[in-house]
């Protein structure tokens, strides 16, 4: 019986775990600063959606700068999560020389099932220095810690060696890879599911 046949006509009863998280000021790593996305970023967020290679991998193509402002305007919004599809977005900028590295985001995407999802996108500048993974762990511990989720995903392309790098360094686990699953810019594309249960968080965050 397929998943779908077996949901009709049953009531889910989750956990409903998930508590209110809103940002409320910076989010300090060793060597990075997780600050909120401000109206003085188009310049880095136009930068980042604007370059064939940094969106390679993304749902979305390259963006105008009319597109990158709305994006950006959107993730100024993105301040907390209080239930099912807030998201909480972020830009990872160097403490010392306040550059912008990375920008990511936190999703829930499940209050039943207590359930959200990290994302981010890189700088090509900054890649492979860590600070993605570095970044990203300072969001699981507003997951786990924070907004209490019991489950993290992480989904991304197939092709995106990288990406999946950070997130086995992070300790999540490879569950799935899903063969020609999505038609995204006009050809089929596979999917990796990453993920971490909260359980295992605290023997990750070395």
């Amino acid at each position: 019986m397929s998943r779908a046949d077996r949901t009709i006509g049953r009531t889910h009863v989750g956990r409903g775990a998930v508590r209110a998280f809103e940002y409320r000021g910076p989010i300090e790593t060793e060597r990075l600063v997780l600050r909120a996305v401000e109206p003085s970023d188009f310049d880095v967020v136009f930068a980042m959606r604007s370059d064939p290679e940094v969106v390679r991998y993304l749902y979305w193509g390259v963006q105008t700068a009319e597109e990158a402002r709305a994006a950006l305007e959107q993730r100024i919004s993105f301040r907390a999560i209080r239930g099912e599809g807030d998201v909480l977005a972020v830009l990872a900028v160097l403490k010392a020389t306040g550059e912008v590295t990375a920008d990511l985001i936190l999703r829930c995407l499940s209050q039943e099932h207590s359930v959200g999802e990290i994302g981010f996108i890189v700088l090509p500048e900054h890649q492979g220095r860590g600070y993605a993974t570095e970044a990203a762990r300072a969001m699981l511990a507003v997951a786990f810690d924070g907004v209490g989720f019991h489950r993290v995903e992480g989904h991304l392309d197939a092709r995106n060696a990288a990406s999946a790098r950070v997130l086995e360094k992070l300790g999540m686990r490879r569950e799935a890879h899903l063969v020609e699953n999505e038609w995204v810019k006009d050809e089929w594309q596979s999917e990796l599911v990453y993920a971490m249960l909260d359980r295992e968080w605290p023997a990750t965050r070395r």
